[in-house]
Order: C-alpha cells, then structure tokens, then sequence
C-alpha cells in the first residue's frame, strides 16, 4: 500500500533538509480527505465573494458583451494550465508543505522560509479576515448592536471555523462540504434568476461608452485571475487524499472545470440581467441583479448567498492555511510549536491556533480603518503572484535536479506548459506591481522583515 512521505522519509534522502526534533516524528499527517473532500476544499476556495464582486470591474475594461465571457473562458484556460503544473509537483512531491515543499526541494530553505513567512504574516491570514470581515458587513446589516457589529462577528467567523478545524480533520471537511451545498444552491439561484426571470428591458445597451474603456484586456485578465486564485491550496492536501498521487491530478482538473462552468453561468446571468453598461456601472452586480428579479427580497437573499460563499472559503482557507504553517516548524526549531501534529485529530492544532491569531489581529485593525478590501489585495497581490512565478520555475528546477523520481502526472505538452504558466505570472507580477500603489510596497516590506529574521535565525541550508 502507498504510504504518502513524511518529513523523516524526506530527510533520510537530503542531507540539505536537516533532522527535525525527535518529539515531532510522533504524528504525521495521515490520508485522510477523499476525492469528495478534495474538489470541495478547491472550489470553495476559489469560488468565494470575488464573483460578486469582480464581474463589473472586468465588464468596464471590455469592449462588448462576447470578449466579457470569452476572458472568463480564458480565465479557466490559465487556471487549468497552472494546475496541470501543479499537478505534477503535488504528485510527485505530495506534502502537507504544498509550495512551501516544492520551493524547499528546488531553491533551499530561505526561500521556502520567505514563502513561509509571507503567507503566515499576509497572504493566507489576510485572506482569512476579508473574508471574514465581508461576512461580518452583511450580517451586520441584519443584526447590529453598534459601530463594532461587523468587527466582531468577523472575529466571531474566524473563532469558530478555527476551533471546528482544531477538532479534526473529518470536521473541518464535512463542514466545508455543508457550505458548499448552501453556496451551490445560492449560486443556482442567481444564475436562475438573471437567466430565466429577469424582465426583458432590465439590461441595459451593451456598447461602450465614452468612459468605458475598450482596450484594457490584460486589466481585465488582472481582475478576471484573481477570481479565479486559490486553486493552488489544492497542494496543501496532497499528503491527505486516500486516492492517492493520480487522485490529486484529478481532484485539480475537476476542480478547474467545475469553477469555470459556475463563473460562466455565474456571468451570464449578470450579462443577460444587466446588460455589459449595467454591469460596468454596478458598485454591488449580483445585489442589483436580484434587486431587478426580487426587489427588497432580493437584496436579503444576496446577502446571504455572499455570507455562505465567504464562510465557505473562509473555512477552506484556515483548512489548508495551517498546513504552511505546521511545514514551517518542522524546519526551522525557532517556529518547532508550529511543527506538531495531532495524532488524534489529525490536525496542526497549534499552527490553527497561530493562523487564527494572527487573522483576528488583522481584524482588529478595521477598527481603525474601513478600507481593508483595497488594502490586502495591494499588498498580497505583487507577493502572491512572485511566489506563484517561483513555483512555475521550480518545476523545471526539480526536473533537472531529481530526473530519477517518478512523475504519476507528467505536465502534457512540458516545457511549452510551464513556461505559459511562468509567463502569465510574470505578467501578473507586473500588473499587481503597476497597478497598485502604496499597499504593494506594504508587501515587499513584509519580506524584508523575514529577510531579517533569516539573518538571526540558526544557520540553514541554501
């Protein structure tokens, strides 16, 4: 029987990898998600609050109503070239680490560390609270004791979708599974409702305006991506499928399918409800679109489909988030709390614990600032998309590094794949760079915080 590798099965064959603490080779994950659990993690992940929210900005920066589905169709086209890369890597290399591993094997432990070190500090734990703060704005809407309503639900959210996961890998997966059922369903109904109940005069002439820009496709495909970003999470869990090394190929490739279908229906409808105008000049377009079918009613229920799409990628966020974190202290014995599995509930507890720390004290600072939105994408953005570019690269790295290993899942058509993939990074390294602003050098001064911490730390390996 395949028994997925752990940190000591790696550290037997690289001498660069160093010998974790003996107390840490107690517990290791064990396969325990299936294929199920798998595409749910996925597509709820990827599948959150963007979709309402995304579409009217990529409807402004188009010039008619085909080229706003067709980025979207290309949306999915990059998304399942990167996942093709990825793979690969997950399935020869499948870890709990996920790129944390992959940049390990290929570029040595400082790299890995930044990597780390970013995503525990922003990328994943500033996703967690937006996502929790949208959820805290909209149910602050329904019940509110006061200026802090939103504030502290979304502290709420995070508590206890972090202690749901702190109890068991098994938890934290049927959970993610209920809210996929809600979020489907709620997504049913306003591809429903824009589709088939709209009133024929409620979209709007779908030529460009003067103030509709008609040449802007790479902004388009900015916004358009980070709709689609998440898919990657899938590498967290590569060492957790019961189905094995192929299974997580196939988890990915569904999952890609599945995310674009929905984004495609998703938008048709707010094309056919709204009109390419109408959209453009939308501030909340699914909100409109039911405003148009329901009326008041509608605006209710909006709320609520966007509640359980965040609740549902805040959940699959923490789920996969802790992993990095738990990789971390495995190396380095400055973070060895991290580095501790649960063998009985088959969870990183005190990499949860940390996560959820961290993301309530970045809910914390809406009390001081209510444009929190803008401000984590600005500086996660140029960071998530430099790492992303590094994954890419590492791929051709591993392959010339270790020939020998078996590859269950090959990327097709290689080197041609991963060197699209690389460049759709590239550029969107650039993008998230040239359009973003004080927030973007907010992310850059996060790395050299770690940069610092990499010159006190204990000496490691290149």
């Amino acid at each position: 029987m395949y028994r997925e590798p752990g940190f000591s099965d790696i550290n037997k064959n690289e001498k660069s990898a160093g010998t974790p603490p003996a107390s840490n080779l107690v517990a290791e994950p064990k396969p325990a998600l299936s294929m199920t659990d798998a595409i749910a993690v996925i597509v709820g992940i990827v599948v959150g609050a963007g979709i309402f929210r995304t579409p009217s900005l990529v409807a402004a920066n188009v010039a008619n109503g085909g080229m706003f589905l067709l980025v979207w169709v290309l949306g999915g086209l990059v998304s399942l070239i990167g996942a093709l890369c990825y793979a690969e890597l997950a399935t020869t290399f499948p870890h709990t680490g996920g790129d944390y591993h992959f940049l390990r094997r290929a570029f040595g432990k400082r790299v890995s560390f930044l990597f780390a070190w970013a995503r525990m500090s922003v990328i994943q734990t500033g996703s967690i609270a937006l996502l929790a703060f949208i959820i805290g704005d909209y149910v602050a809407q329904i019940v509110s004791f006061g200026a802090y309503s939103s504030v502290a639900y979304a502290a709420l959210v995070v508590v206890v979708l972090t202690g749901i996961n702190i109890i068991g890998v098994k938890s934290g997966a049927i959970t993610q599974k209920m809210l996929m059922v809600l979020e489907i369903a709620g997504i049913l109904l306003v591809v429903v409702a824009g589709l088939f109940f709209a009133p024929s005069e409620a979209a709007t002439v779908t030529t460009p305006t003067a103030d509709q820009p008609t040449n802007a496709i790479g902004l388009a495909m900015v916004f358009v991506l980070l709709t689609f970003g998440g898919w990657n999470e899938a590498a967290y869990i590569s060492a957790e499928l019961r189905s094995g090394r192929k299974g997580m190929a196939k988890a990915l490739i569904l999952s890609i399918f599945i995310i674009t279908i929905t984004y495609l229906l998703i938008n048709l409808a707010f094309f056919n409800a709204l009109g390419l105008q109408g959209m453009a000049q939308s501030d909340a377009v699914a909100g409109d679109l039911m405003s148009v079918v329901f009326g008041e009613t509608g605006v209710v229920l909006i709320g609520v489909i966007v509640s359980v799409a965040a609740l549902t990628s805040v959940n699959a966020t923490i789920f996969t988030g802790a992993r990095t974190n738990y990789a971390l202290g495995r190396d380095f014995p400055v973070f060895s709390a991290l580095g501790k599995w649960n063998a009985r509930t088959s969870s990183p507890v005190n990499a949860f614990l940390v996560q959820g720390g961290i993301s309530l004290a970045l809910i914390g600072l809406a009390l001081f600032t209510r444009n929190g939105f803008e401000t984590i994408v600005e500086y996660t953005a140029p960071v998530f998309w430099f790492f992303l570019l590094l994954v890419g690269i590492s791929l051709f790295v591993l392959r010339r590094k270790e020939p020998h290993l078996e590859r269950p899942f090959p990327v097709p058509l290689y080197p041609l794949t991963p060197i699209v993939f690389c460049l759709t990074s590239a550029y969107l390294l650039y993008s998230s760079l040239a359009y973003t602003g004080l927030g973007a050098l907010v992310g850059v001064g996060v790395l050299a915080v770690g940069v610092l911490l990499l010159l006190v730390l204990p000496a490691v390996d290149k």
